[in-house]
């Protein structure tokens, strides 16, 4: 095993070990009640299986069948979740084969940043995870279930339900995924005409045409965001069925691996002999498997605050420090769209999860001996799902990858680090995706621009105000200001400032996500500019360096100067009201930093994590 590794996931065990073990006791008191049903009074029971067939009601009354929770994010306006549609169905008749039950537990909500890009709903985005998280809870609270199939797929959508599903410890799970969209036009073009739209080349018609040639039809799309490294951590933590994550929907396969998911819960209940509730899949092994997968192949920056939401949730504390030394010690070997041309099917064709994770694990960068929902050690995620005679069988997977430019040998890396880099200085904490950065492009130090909101940037970029090497410091867009929105409507002026010659750089208190990409950008700084942050003492015209290969975030002005400085202040009630923000104010104002996953779930004591 690599030492950094090693010593990583040890630090982190003994840091967590008292709230890791009240997690644990508690589950374990959870599933000392016996089957939750049987605790159920008369009346609650018949209420709980009052819409199902007489077969069923004698099953959930016998305590001897499993009863399978599902949890949806189906909605037909995000592409991604339109799949599951037709899911229930299918689980159900496969749960029915095996001579157990699946009820329909509870929808949860599932937004598209894609559409609320630059939109004020943009600003319920993060937030929405800790409501998925509550939704799912709710679903799940009837006592009714043995274990749970969890279907989702984009952004906040899959760490809500994972969060959701640990407070549930006690029940086995399975995440299903849908699949990617197959490929549309390549993602260098569409990229092309977004710069030439932001420079008013080309109009909205023809921006329309090249985005809806790209994000075309049912699926996931398919550049390497948040929604596809969530799939990808998820199956290296071993909560997805092996190879499962980037099947396109539709596919007689994807069906199969539906079904085998659904039949796969019911064996790990605690009903038989095989209990296996994910409570003892996701430990301190787990986690920083998902850390390391994120990291060998450059993804969403959103899971430097997702993942230790998650790792709370299991009793662990990760913080930021674990992320570098973690990135220090893990190679970069994946290629995808935004650090690289690739998209999410070509990784697919490459090799896959079946080959990544067999370099990552023969390379001693993946802790073999865990717990997964197909049974034990992350071995038997080198073999990969086909059909054969209409069956679905695990064969061995690649041994080696099928193009080097997407997806390389873990001893011959693209990058001998991980894309992402932890940023500190007088400024405070933050971090920068360094994988799509251009050689030359990682260290930036020019004159501070700042504004208070992505549409200023926008305004003084069309105004050819921003012609010049700056950084520009966007603020006041945190999790307690007005719900860290994404902000990829910066990336087509800045791109075209550093295409222009310029040294560029965003600093903000905002996120980028999985979308950053070549201009450097360090995001989730905390503390935030609401609550005080340095990043509210910078002027315009302050020099600043950022540094994404020695971890620096500088404002250059003496600690004397930034004491006298007064924190500038902005009204925020322009973001706290219409459509639906009025209803977000309680979260906003106990949520978390950055830095602590950004949650508003976890601010007591009680929680795990002391």
């Amino acid at each position: 095993m690599n030492p950094v590794i090693q010593q990583v996931t040890d630090r982190i065990a003994a840091r967590s070990e008292k709230s890791r073990a009240l997690y644990l006791q508690r589950m374990e008191q959870a599933r000392a009640k016996g089957p939750h049903r049987g605790a159920l009074a008369c009346g609650n029971l018949a209420h709980g299986f009052a819409a199902c067939s007489t077969q069923e009601k004698t099953d959930l009354r016998s305590l001897t069948k499993a009863n399978i929770g599902i949890i949806s994010s189906y909605n037909d306006m995000l592409s991604a979740h339109q799949p599951y549609e037709a899911y229930p169905a299918i689980i159900k008749a496969a749960v029915a084969e095996v001579g157990s039950v699946a009820q329909f537990a509870g929808g949860v909500p599932a937004m598209c940043d894609g559409v609320t890009q630059g939109q004020p709903g943009m600003e319920l985005s993060l937030l929405s995870r800790d409501i998925i998280a509550m939704s799912a809870a709710v679903g799940l609270s009837h006592n009714m279930f043995d274990g749970g199939m969890m279907l989702g797929i984009c952004d906040k959508i899959v760490p809500g339900l994972l969060m959701a599903a640990l407070s549930f410890g006690h029940l086995p799970f399975v995440f299903v995924p849908a699949g990617p969209m197959p490929s549309g036009i390549p993602n260098k073009e569409k990229a092309r005409v977004r710069q030439l739209y932001a420079e008013g080349k080309v109009g909205n018609e023809e921006l329309l045409d090249s985005e809806s040639a790209s994000y075309h039809s049912a699926g996931t799309c398919t550049f390497y965001g948040t929604a596809n490294s969530n799939q990808l951590v998820v199956e290296v933590m071993g909560l997805h069925l092996p190879g499962s994550s980037f099947v396109n929907p539709g596919t007689p396969l994807r069906d199969e691996l539906t079904k085998a998911a659904a039949r796969q819960v019911t064996r790990l209940t605690d009903l038989g002999t095989d209990y296996l509730p994910i409570s003892h899949i996701v430990d301190v092994k787990a986690v920083v498997n998902g850390i390391v997968g994120l990291l060998a192949t450059g993804g969403s920056t959103n899971h430097t605050m997702h993942l230790i939401a998650v790792a709370r949730s299991a009793g662990f504390i990760v913080n930021w420090d674990d992320f570098a030394e973690l990135s220090h010690a893990t190679p970069l070997i994946t290629r995808i769209y935004p650090n690289g041309q690739a998209d999410i099917n070509h990784f697919q064709q490459a090799g896959g999860m079946a080959y990544l994770i067999r370099t990552l694990l023969d390379n001693g960068l993946l802790h073999e001996d865990v717990n997964t929902v197909a049974g034990p050690g992350l071995r038997r995620y080198t073999q990969t799902p086909v059909l054969q005679d209409s069956k679905l069988v695990w064969i061995d997977g690649p041994t080696e990858s099928s193009d080097l430019t997407v997806l390389a040998d873990a001893a011959k890396p693209f990058k001998d680090h991980g894309g992402l880099q932890v940023l500190s200085g007088n400024v405070g904490r933050g971090v920068i995706k360094t994988s799509a950065l251009r050689e030359g492009t990682e260290i930036v130090q020019a004159p501070a621009v700042v504004f208070s909101s992505q549409h200023e940037l926008d305004a003084a970029f069309k105004a050819g105000d921003l012609n010049k090497d700056c950084v520009v410091v966007v603020r006041f867009q945190g999790p307690r200001a007005c719900g860290m929105p994404e902000l990829h409507k910066l990336t087509p002026p800045l791109g075209v400032l550093q295409d222009r010659g310029f040294h560029v750089a965003l600093v903000t208190d905002g996120r980028m996500s999985g979308a950053s990409g070549k201009v450097p950008a360090a995001i989730h700084v905390t503390p935030e500019a609401v609550d005080g942050g340095v990043i509210a003492k910078i002027q315009t015209g302050d020099m600043m360096l950022v540094d994404g290969i020695n971890g620096v975030l500088k404002v250059m002005v003496s600690d004397e100067e930034l004491a006298k400085r007064e924190a500038a202040t902005r009204d925020m009630s322009d973001s706290h009201w219409g459509m639906g923000r009025e209803m977000f104010g309680g979260m906003r104002m106990v949520i978390t930093g950055a830095e602590q996953g950004a949650c508003s779930l976890f601010n007591t004591e009680d929680q795990y994590h002391g």
